[in-house]
């Protein structure tokens, strides 16, 4: 019995041994297609059920994997190989099989305003060369940056022009023209990506507009002034100038350091009106709000007393004289006449 068992465990170890070091060659009814490319192996062998259901799964599918993984070896390693640095590494064709995107192609970018003005007269852009030729350093340099070609920001000396001040700075006004020129460029430069997003660019100051209206030179005024040092606190104003509107309001804030007294007043007042019962009550504002209750209550009597009365003088007739004596007719015309009343004119009010 216990020969038995070894001679069964030697044969199950030398069954793992031989799994390990299976062959690399590996038969299939149908050849593999191979994508070497892209790493990639197509098996379109039928797979049998019947083996499916007898094995486990996950070992069917185990198996299935390494001789498809083994056939993709064997077609890597028919490539031409060269070493790099103590390993063996082979070169990849180019690969075949198209992948979708993961993402949707780039839409064209929309021509700049220039582009567009050049396509409409014709221009044609001629590349320009990186090289000049320098003439002070006798030398071939770069057209732009570092150590470019003719910098006319290393002159020790600039001739002043005869229309220039002569206290004027050279240097400096080089320097602020080329500060301008580049706040230029980069202006443009956002208005062309908003200008293809469609969006509309915000105002700040006076933007270049074809027409300026009121508000916007009164804008731009404010933001000149207040684009000081001490934000427009000490600039004079003009006769006749009215104050800017919707500046806002700056707050105030106790100061961390030093006399604590205000804060601590406050906070114990604040405290106070929490803690009493009976909310704090301005007396005169309340009798003021009571006077004019009553006032109101007063007028809108007599307004209404005032309607009733003309109202009924207007209905009552008057009692005025005639020419025959007071309101009453006079006496009965001849024989044969009724006993009729005359009425009496109406009388002044």
């Amino acid at each position: 019995m216990a020969a038995h068992s070894v001679e069964a465990l030697l044969a199950k170890a030398e069954q793992e041994e031989a799994e390990k070091l299976r062959s690399i060659a590996v038969h299939k009814e149908l050849d593999l297609e191979f994508d070497v490319g892209h790493l990639l192996a197509c098996d379109k062998n039928r797979i049998e059920s019947r083996d499916f259901r007898e094995q486990k799964k996950e070992d069917f599918l185990r198996s299935l994997a390494r001789d498809n993984t083994q056939l993709l070896i064997n077609e890597i390693w028919k490539l031409p190989t060269e070493r790099v640095e103590e390993a063996i590494v082979a070169k990849l064709p180019e690969p075949t099989t198209p992948l979708p995107r993961e993402k949707p192609p780039p839409k064209p970018k929309p021509p700049t305003k220039w582009e567009q003005f050049a396509k409409l007269k014709g221009i044609q852009k001629k590349k320009k060369t990186n090289l000049v030729w320098d003439e002070n350093a006798k030398e071939w340099r770069r057209r732009w940056g570092y150590k470019r070609a003719n910098d006319d920001t290393k002159e020790w000396l600039i001739e002043v022009p005869e229309t220039a001040d002569p206290n004027e700075d050279q240097f400096a006004k080089r320097a602020k023209a080329k500060k301008e020129r580049v706040a230029k460029n980069e202006l443009n430069r956002l208005k062309n990506i908003a200008r293809a997003q469609k969006v509309k660019v915000p105002g700040v100051g006076l933007t270049p507009t074809a027409q300026q209206s009121k508000d916007d030179l009164a804008r731009a005024v404010s933001v000149a002034k207040t684009s000081t040092a001490s934000v427009g606190r000490f600039q004079d104003r003009l006769p006749k100038e009215k104050a800017p509107k919707n500046t806002g309001k700056k707050r105030k804030f106790e100061p961390l350091i030093g006399d604590f007294s205000n804060e601590k007043q406050k906070q114990l007042e604040l405290l106070k009106v929490m803690d009493s019962k009976k909310p704090k009550l301005d007396i005169t504002k309340a009798v003021n709000k009571q006077m004019r209750e009553e006032d109101r209550e007063e007028a809108s009597a007599k307004y209404k007393k005032g309607v009733g009365k003309k109202g009924r003088k207007g209905n009552m007739s008057g009692k005025g004289k005639g020419k025959g004596g007071k309101g009453k007719g006079g006496k009965a015309a001849g024989g044969g006449g009724g006993g009729g009343k005359k009425r009496s004119k109406p009388g002044k009010r």
